[in-house]
């Protein structure tokens, strides 16, 4: 009698899935957001003439406060004094004010205005940032970009400052139950936010036969304040919860510098960081170049302007498909019942062979790369139950390793030798595009439930700050450097599809072979030192 007294929201497993159902919703809205330009950087250069310098700049500038202004230490001090619920609904703010920045940067009303005439003749040279050339702004660099990596940076923030919180309400709603399963499934969520992007974004963009760039960010900010609204009601949620358990409300301890030393001279700790910053550097910023890479090496014929296939129908109804591949993928995990379990797997299969087959005739590089998550919403919360179940976390993260590799070299050098093959080179796209989600799935399912093996419970929150801070270093610097690169190794080319991506694709790969060398390291440590990674996380 008594146990039923005591029940509280976190032991119902419809309202634990719940409560990480609307965390991951709002994360799905971020990570559109984030990726609201990368289907269009070639509209960009023709609407609002930004090169690849301008565009690899502005995409850099995300994590820029994060990572020189110490942002996410911060995050991490407010996290502390203002707890979790105040704290999601302050990212959730954050990411919004910053999206509209962005919105007005690339609107047409920011066309000839005084501000545009303020940014064209200001921000050219930042004294000190330019002399170690870390600038996020350069001479030359178009005022509405220079204003759009304003906001950015604003959103960035508070998308970093909402995974931090996200990660430790998943930790507060899940401890000792499935909780790597828990990050995995979260994470396959939200990366469906990257196909939404690239099928939606360039179709906001053209609608109507008006090139508008501004509309696919206008659509990243209403669904911005859709995920304010669903940080909110996660709010009450959590306080609900707090006040049946009657605990305080779940804090971080605070970022203290004493906290360093404990957390910097563990070697785990930096093989993991490590890892965490190479791994991520080779996807995210690749994602923000992999359509107009698409672009570059694929040979895609008119669509003629009558058909089914160039019509806005066709958007909806490929997403159609896409949801049902990912629906499907997803719920085969959960299935108790043989049957349904493989008749869910053979609908999801067929579902993706014609999503493919739709992304073909449309001939779009933006809905082909839209699989990217596909392949990795199906198999994260396999990957996740089998880590909390058997372990090997290690062994998982050099094998991802392994993939990224062989994905970016393909990438390199076997699809632009398929250039003249229209159907050779889009099976060969389709293929690497779904194993490099999949190696990425990887990661969230063994690395972040990797992290509390590797620190003291005391220092967790410090540690996931560092490691986020780390990490953000990565994904400024190589968004700006593939644009550096792609300039460097293409001059005097203009047309943003006639791009040769080799050197930026080698450059990625390389960051695979450093992560291959510190994962097999890490086994090296995990078995000398008993780190337990191998271990599964219940037991």
């Amino acid at each position: 009698m008594n146990a039923t007294v005591n029940k509280t929201l976190r032991d119902s497993a419809a309202l634990r899935w719940t409560a990480l159902l609307l965390l991951a919703l709002a994360m799905f809205c971020a990570y559109i957001f984030m990726d609201i330009l990368s289907p269009i950087k070639d509209l960009m250069q023709t609407q609002r003439g930004w090169d690849s310098d301008a565009f690899g700049t502005m995409q850099g500038s995300e994590t820029f406060l994060n990572v020189f202004v110490f942002f996410l230490i911060f995050a991490g001090i407010i996290l502390d004094k203002m707890g979790v619920r105040f704290t999601a609904v302050l990212s959730g703010a954050v990411m919004l004010a910053g999206a509209i920045i962005k919105w007005y940067a690339i609107s047409d009303n920011f066309i000839g205005s005084s501000l545009e005439t303020w940014f064209t003749n200001n921000l050219n040279h930042i004294p000190v940032f330019e002399q170690l050339g870390v600038s996020p702004f350069y001479e030359g660099m178009p005022a509405s970009a220079k204003l759009a990596a304003c906001g950015f940076m604003l959103f960035g923030c508070g998308a970093e400052m909402g995974g931090i919180t996200v990660s430790r309400g998943i930790v507060k709603w899940f401890k000792g139950r499935e909780m790597a399963l828990a990050m995995g499934s979260e994470m396959a969520l939200a990366r469906l936010g990257v196909a939404t992007c690239m099928i939606f974004s360039p179709f906001f963009a053209k609608l109507g036969g008006v090139v508008d760039v501004s509309r696919s960010v206008a659509f990243g900010v209403v669904l911005l304040c859709i995920a304010l609204i669903m940080i909110i009601v996660y709010f009450f949620m959590d306080r609900k919860l707090d006040q049946q358990t009657g605990e305080a409300e779940e804090k971080d301890d605070p970022f203290k510098i004493s906290d360093l030393g404990q957390i910097l001279t563990s070697s785990g700790f930096w093989l993991v960081s490590l890892l965490c910053v190479l791994y991520y550097s080779a996807i995210f910023p690749f994602q923000k170049y992999a359509v107009n890479m698409l672009q570059c090496n694929l040979t895609f014929t008119e669509v003629p302007a009558d058909s089914f296939w160039s019509s806005s129908s066709v958007t909806f109804v490929q997403y159609a498909i896409m949801i049902i591949v990912a629906a499907t993928a997803f719920m085969f995990n959960f299935m108790k019942n043989k049957g349904l379990k493989y008749t869910m797997l053979a609908v999801s299969i067929i579902a993706l062979v014609a999503y493919c087959y739709m992304g073909y005739m449309r001939q779009s590089a933006e809905s082909i790369f839209a699989v990217f998550p596909l392949l990795a919403v199906g198999i994260t919360p396999i990957l996740g139950s089998y880590v909390d179940h058997k372990g090997k976390a290690a062994s998982m993260l050099v094998l991802g390793s392994l993939l990224l590799i062989a994905c970016h070299l393909t990438f390199a050098f076997v699809l632009p030798a398929f250039k003249g093959s229209q159907v050779g080179g889009v099976i060969i796209a389709y293929l690497t595009i779904l194993i490099l989600g999949a190696s990425f799935s990887l990661v969230p399912a063994s690395l972040w439930p990797s992290v509390p093996k590797l620190v003291d419970a005391k220092i967790i929150g410090s540690a996931y700050a560092l490691i986020f801070w780390i990490q953000n270093i990565g994904l400024w610097l190589f968004p700006l450097l593939i644009g550096k690169v792609l300039t460097m190794t293409n001059e005097g080319v203009t047309d943003a599809t006639q791009l040769n991506y080799t050197a930026p694709l080698v450059m990625l790969a390389g960051l695979g072979v450093a992560a291959l060398i510190i994962g097999l390291i890490l086994k090296v440590v995990d078995k000398k030192k008993g780190l337990r990674l191998e271990e599964p996380n219940i037991k």
